[in-house]
């Protein structure tokens, strides 16, 4: 490796005396040179995340070798078809939405045909108002009106 980026991890210094710098530093174990189960278990973590590390580095330098203009392709087909879906899913809510609708008019309207007809008041008297926000409803509902 000549990156110039890339840093060596091992301490400066002379090679020959490394010895010395292992007996001073406790960190690097034991004066016999074994380590603790614990400290094997961070090295072994260590190599690990080296090992991934290693790996997305590897996977980078591919993308960035390869020409961008197929991985755009790929992220905008991708885009479109989330597009699409996204429609899709709004036209059936929308759908579900205003048949309730439809169901819940005609059992209203159910209910004022039999109330009218066995003489029951049920305490609902329609108004002209309320005539004409249905038949809006209807003509929306229907494709008649402006809209949606």
């Amino acid at each position: 490796m000549n990156d110039p980026f890339l840093r060596s991890t091992t301490p400066s210094g002379d090679p020959n005396n490394s010895s010395n710098d292992n007996n001073n530093n406790r960190l690097l174990g034991s004066p016999e040179g074994r380590v603790s189960d614990l400290e094997q278990e961070v090295l072994d973590e260590y190599t690990r995340l080296l090992e991934n590390v290693n790996k997305l580095s590897d996977a980078l330098a591919t993308l960035s070798d390869s020409p961008a203009s197929p991985t755009l392709d790929g992220l905008r087909h991708l885009e479109r078809k989330t597009a699409t879906v996204y429609t899709l899913l709004k036209a059936s809510v929308y759908s579900i939405v205003l048949q309730q609708q439809i169901i819940n008019d005609d059992e209203v309207a159910a209910a004022a045909t039999s109330s009218s007809n066995t003489g029951h008041d049920d305490g609902y008297h329609p108004n002209m108002e309320d005539a004409s926000v249905m038949s809006s409803d209807h003509h929306i509902m229907h494709g008649h009106g402006h809209g949606v």
